[in-house]
């Protein structure tokens, strides 16, 4: 019963990680196309500051989807 609930434990930590993930780029992504739209002249900076930002967050995501199996597998009996 321990490894089921560690499962589990590992399956809804790594849902909420993509979840932030997702919300994450999402905040970031909306006031980027705004100010690309303000100012056409500023689109190559501002996409590469979006996507440096979307790969910090990603990667931060994926370090935790990593980090919730890990602990999963650890509480194994």
């Amino acid at each position: 019963m321990e490894f089921g609930l560690a499962w589990l434990g590992a399956g809804l930590g790594a849902g909420l990680a993509v979840v932030g993930a997702a919300i994450g780029i999402g905040l970031l992504a909306g006031p980027a196309n705004e100010g690309i739209a303000r100012q056409p002249e500023a689109v190559g900076e501002i996409r590469t500051n979006m996507i440096i930002a979307a790969a910090l967050i990603e990667g931060l995501a994926l370090f935790a989807v990593v980090i919730c199996f890990l602990l999963s597998l650890k509480a194994a009996p």
